[in-house]
């Protein structure tokens, strides 16, 4: 299996220490622990009164108001048990009081809290108990974590201004062929575009990679040797767009060979992007000669490089999404099938994929306006609706 073959080979990325605001979407590689209790006192968690429901039990309905319990001040202590204390969302619950009454159930008039009728005044109403999020000890977040927003936040709560993380990877994506212009130029009626280099270099972006270097290479093999030894030496993956299949201009593998890369596999049992390229260069680079069709080198970015370099990186593995097709298709192929969907939702609620079958793999525009794409297996009759299938998102 491809993704095996090359999850096995890439090598692992180094551990670095960055400051907090700036690991959004690094691979954590450390466990991080609490540093106290969390929360670390019983805390009010609504604006209001705290009483002691000892003495609402009572039926003690009017309430003196002492003092106020302010977020970020020392605990106050309730100097009488029939009285109360106003207290902030945060703060820490006064001694003597086990019971927070919300504002808005109570009136408030010369300083007397009048409780309204029916209300409830159990123990620990609207307070979250020291200790019952994290104790210290406890891991709150494990080494592979990606850290989002959520888990930046548990990290700050540990006390911790920077933490280890993988050092990401160092990308280049490289073009190749006489034909490409950039977006911009003056174009010939037997050019195109040069737009895959874009849509790698943005997919790679949006996956939360930050260095991404761009390169376009003519087919000359001296100009390709040159420029590819550099990025050897500059870069930990190389991902080339073109110049990978049989044709007279397809130089790439031969250079590769020459400049020692080791080629892993050639050619995978899928479609779109069967004429995929895979090595590993002599320190340990990787390299991605990947078909020269939009449709193709997107896809086998998003279903290949990405799972590589998070795998490298040390993230935790994610059980694949799986969705059900909306409509059958019919491909009748012997090998796997990238299909391209656009995912709705019915009035229940649930899920689905709306395939989108582009007109060949050069139709870019058919990746407009989808969400992904699901992998179908080898298959001689339709899929039907309702059929199964692994999800990979843009």
């Amino acid at each position: 299996m491809a993704q095996q073959a090359i999850e096995s080979r890439v090598t692992a990325l180094p551990t670095e220490v960055r400051p907090l605001e700036r690991c959004i979407g690094r691979i954590l590689r450390q466990d991080v622990f609490a540093e106290r209790d969390n929360p670390p006192f019983d805390r009010v968690c609504m604006d209001g009164i705290a009483v002691s429901s000892a003495v609402a039990s009572r039926g003690v309905h009017d309430f003196l108001v002492e003092a106020t319990q302010a977020a970020g001040s020392p605990v106050l202590t309730l100097s009488k048990a029939e009285n109360a204390v106003e207290v902030m969302t945060g703060a820490m619950l006064p001694r003597g009081t086990d019971c927070v009454i919300p504002l808005e159930e109570y009136e408030l008039a010369n300083g007397v809290a009048a409780l309204r009728a029916g209300i409830s005044t159990q123990p620990y109403r609207n307070v979250q108990r020291r200790g019952s999020d994290s104790e210290p000890g406890v891991p709150m977040l494990t080494a592979g974590t990606r850290l989002g927003s959520p888990e930046v936040a548990v990290v700050a709560s540990a006390g911790l201004a920077s933490v280890n993380v993988s050092r990401q990877p160092k990308f280049v994506v490289i073009s190749t062929g006489d034909e490409l212009v950039e977006p911009g130029e003056p174009i010939k009626e037997y050019q195109v575009r040069r737009s895959n280099a874009y849509a790698v270099v943005a997919c790679l972006r949006e996956h939360c990679f930050e260095q991404v270097a761009n390169d376009h290479i003519i087919d000359d093999e001296a100009m390709l040797r040159q420029r590819l030894a550099r990025h050897l030496a500059d870069h930990d993956v190389l991902i080339l767009s073109g110049g990978v299949s049989k044709g007279k201009f397809d130089l790439v593998p031969k250079v590769l060979k020459d400049l020692g890369v080791e080629e892993i596999f050639y050619r995978v049992a899928q479609r779109p992007g069967a004429p995929m390229w895979f090595g590993i260069a002599r320190h340990g680079q990787a390299v991605f000669g990947l078909p020269g069709n939009p449709v193709s080198t997107l896809m086998c970015v998003i279903r290949y490089v990405i799972p590589a370099m998070n795998a490298a990186m040390g993230a935790r593995r994610s059980a694949p999404e799986v969705i059900e097709l909306a409509a059958s298709i019919k491909l009748g192929r012997t090998m796997s099938s990238f299909v391209p969907v656009r995912v709705q939702w019915d009035p229940a609620g649930r899920h689905s994929a709306q395939p989108r079958q582009p007109n060949g793999s050069g139709d870019f525009l058919a990746l407009a306006g989808t969400d992904g794409f699901v992998e179908l297996p080898p298959r001689p009759d339709a899929f039907p609706v309702g059929f199964a299938a692994t999800l990979y998102r843009w």
